[in-house]
């Protein structure tokens, strides 16, 4: 079988969502709609929270890098998406696949890891206030902050470099939404059954562990408001934790069923409603999840709006 690649081939062809639809004006406009609401509200909170001191503390530290992960995992895949509908345009070339992909790989992996790093500042926070800013000092809150982005970096440049070596087909259509390992190797000539379960290896590696820390955590963080005295501090802890677990829900639950679960229960069309889902949708909702419930967000932005518009 006759093979391409960077330098034989003019790129990939992704088929997306948006063609394949029912309804693809309707579910552009979708789409589009939910892409200006994640930059408005991730901008918003970024501003919000880089601005307003009474937020300059380790939580809200953490939420901010949040925000700047989903901007950025929106952005990545979303623009491109909508504009190749709209220009009846698919292709994307060798070395856009990959940056996309490894782009994609760096901030998915980075939320990953952070969200279990917000599970323990929460842990912290509540299971031992009185050693809060001791265990949650400053040199630490940027450990967390750098760690995520480091190892997810240097795992996808891994998998990016090592996906991309392999001869494809002269088929250079791509049956979904992005650049994704899974879809990808779906079209390499070569025999991938080795490289696909290391990728599982490395999936569990990356999502179980976080994952189990982040149970743990809230395990422990449910035994103590239960014995917590006060019904007001133990309705604020419920609130905040609350609205971290919807927004680990929705992350590892689209993540795991992506890279854990074994490639023959997937198909096409589910791997492409995850990736909209993961990509598009979760990155709007996380900010208002995270602000419409927290009266310090809600108090800091009419703080800051008081004080430029006024």
């Amino acid at each position: 079988m006759e093979h391409w690649n960077s330098t034989l081939g003019s790129g990939f062809i992704l088929l997306g969502i948006l063609n394949n639809s029912g309804f693809p004006g309707l579910l552009c406009a979708t789409v589009s709609v939910l892409y200006m609401l994640a930059l408005t509200s991730n901008g918003l909170l970024l501003l919000v929270i880089t601005m307003d001191a009474w937020l300059h503390v380790p939580m809200y530290l953490l939420l901010r890098q949040l925000s700047l992960m989903d901007l950025l995992f929106t952005s990545v895949v979303t623009p491109k998406a909508i504009v190749d509908f709209l220009l009846s345009e698919n292709t994307i070339s060798f070395g856009g696949c990959a940056l996309q992909m490894f782009l994609a790989l760096t901030v998915g992996g980075a939320e990953d890891l952070l969200l279990a790093f917000m599970a323990y500042d929460r842990y912290v926070a509540i299971c031992h206030p009185l050693n809060y800013m001791v265990l949650m000092r400053p040199r630490v809150c940027w450990l967390m902050v750098a760690t995520p982005w480091v190892l997810a970096s240097l795992n996808a440049l891994c998998h990016t470099l090592y996906t991309m070596h392999f001869p494809f087909c002269m088929s250079r259509k791509i049956n979904h939404l992005l650049c994704e390992i899974p879809p990808l190797l779906k079209l390499a000539c070569e025999d991938a059954s080795r490289y696909e379960l290391m990728l599982y290896v490395t999936g569990v590696t990356f999502l179980i562990p976080p994952l189990v820390a982040i149970l743990a955590s809230y395990t422990l963080i449910l035994l103590t408001v239960l014995h917590m005295p006060s019904n007001e501090g133990r309705q604020k802890a419920l609130v905040t934790c609350s609205s971290h677990l919807t927004v680990v829900g929705m992350f590892y639950g689209a993540a795991t069923f992506m890279y854990v679960l074994p490639s023959s229960l997937h198909s096409p069309k589910q791997d492409n409603i995850i990736s909209v889902f993961y990509t598009i949708v979760t990155p709007a909702l996380n900010p208002l999840i995270y602000s419409l419930r927290n009266k310090e967000v809600m108090g800091a932005l009419r703080r800051v709006l008081r004080k430029y518009m006024l």
